[in-house]
């Protein structure tokens, strides 16, 4: 790993190169940014330690144009003047971290060693991207949907990396089913997962529960409790609906993120705790840090990477595929639905999202008397839905015909054998028997 130290005082320079000489780095100097510029376009350079404060082009003007020509280079700014200001600035910018004058060497040691292990995961992953893409999820999870294949993909490169994930979806969208995909995709799988719904805990309660107490440490404390931080040791906490804790916790719980560390209450020493952190929210937090609701700093520590997942009626693909797996679930015996049905089912907005239609396909299993459900046992308010807009208009019918084409030319390719079609096509059967039904494809298309 190549280094690079741009800092303006030769003292300084001296002091971090033959630091970092002794741990077995390759080490470069440069006394401003011009030159630093110069060296990162002629070196392979892995990290850069940088003054903010410097005669000519200033840190973060280096660090601007450092992103701009090389976005997965790794920065750490160092500042004679930290404050949560400054950490707001410099992550803004695409900082790793920063580092307060003096340099603490054990700190500085701990976060290369940090951009290290994330720079190995990077390139670990992109040679391992084709793999990650073609192997089985341990979930199912619905993704006929490019939105969803998309979110897919990007779960499979993430959930090998220690980072932070915000989960951000409306309600019922499925965001506790990302986060445990997450951790069952990871290196901590085998570790507990460790649910937390922030909207469910009264304000009083919420410290102990994230980070214990001790005997006696308040009234009904009568014995020492761990909480959800050391629950999840070695695992995965999840922090659902994050946006609803306090801010008065959540200064500490970015000290849990940043140091590894939690202070139980009425404890006098802090204690080390070894969880990954993923959180969800349905919130508008960007605009919660506006409004001074939610710490800005916290924020941008929590939103190392953001999935966005998409609201049931922006990925009306899927819908087959849900339907088909909650029968499965919930059928006591072999349950199918007829197109119009299901056509009335993917032309519905659902405001409840993945969670409405499974409590829909729930109750439809439990109370279907025959093994067909038909449009007119649906409930009256979905079939009472006007067409969604994207179901109509030239662009859907070119989609269609494309789909279409792309079905014929599979059934040929496999002479009409639907059960190796639909898994050339990535879709179960039942879905690809709906699409035949609904191109109206019979044997003689398939000659």
């Amino acid at each position: 790993m190549t280094i690079l130290v741009v800092d303006d005082e030769q003292v300084q320079r001296e002091m971090l190169q033959g630091f970092l000489h002794k741990r077995g780095y390759k080490v470069l100097t440069a006394s401003n940014g011009e030159e630093a510029l110069e060296l990162c376009a002629r070196y392979p350079i892995s990290l850069v330690l940088m003054d903010l404060c410097m005669p000519g082009l200033n840190g973060d003007e280096v660090l601007e144009r450092l992103r701009e020509s090389n976005p997965l280079l790794r920065v750490i700014l160092i500042t004679a003047f930290g404050s949560v200001e400054t950490a707001v600035k410099v992550m803004k910018l695409g900082a790793s971290d920063f580092l307060e004058k003096p340099v603490d060497l054990t700190e500085l040691a701990q976060l290369i060693e940090r951009c290290e292990q994330q720079q190995f995961v990077e390139q670990d992953l992109s040679e391992m991207e084709q793999d990650l893409e073609d192997e089985e999820l341990p979930l199912p999870v619905a993704a006929s949907s490019e939105a969803m294949q998309h979110l897919l993909s990007l779960v499979r490169r993430v959930a090998r990396s220690p980072w932070t994930v915000l989960i951000h979806g409306e309600t019922g969208t499925g965001k506790e089913r990302i986060a445990r995909l997450l951790h069952q995709l990871s290196e901590r799988s085998h570790g507990p997962f460790v649910e937390v719904n922030c909207a469910a805990l009264p304000d009083n309660l919420f410290e102990s529960e994230l980070f214990g107490h001790e005997k006696g440490s308040f009234t009904g404390a009568t014995s020492r409790r761990s909480g959800r931080f050391e629950a999840a040791q070695g695992g995965t906490l999840f922090l659902d609906e994050i946006g609803e804790l306090p801010l008065a916790l959540q200064a500490k719980l970015l000290r849990a993120l940043q140091e590894k560390k939690i202070c139980p209450v009425g404890a006098e020493l802090e204690r080390e705790v070894d969880a990954r952190v993923l959180v969800a929210t349905n919130c508008d937090l960007p605009k919660m840090v506006q409004e001074g609701t939610f710490r800005e700093d916290l924020y941008y520590r929590l939103n190392v990477f953001e999935m966005q997942i998409p609201p049931l009626r922006q990925r009306r693909e899927d819908i087959p595929m849900l339907v088909e797996n909650f029968l499965e679930q919930y059928a006591l015996r072999p349950i199918q639905i007829e197109p119009a049905a299901l056509d009335a089912l993917i032309k519905y907005d659902y405001p409840g999202n993945v969670r409405e239609l499974e409590h829909l396909i729930q109750r439809l299993a439990t109370l279907v008397r025959s093994p067909v459900i038909r449009r007119v046992d649906l409930p009256a308010h979905l079939l009472q839905q006007p067409q969604p807009e994207n179901n109509s208009g030239l662009l859907t019918e070119r989609v269609e015909a494309v789909e279409r084409q792309m079905l014929l030319e599979t059934l040929r390719q496999y002479h009409g054998v639907q059960t190796r079609a639909a898994e050339a096509l990535g879709i179960s059967e039942r879905v690809l028997r709906y699409k035949m039904t609904k191109y109206k494809l019979n044997k003689e298309d398939l000659k």
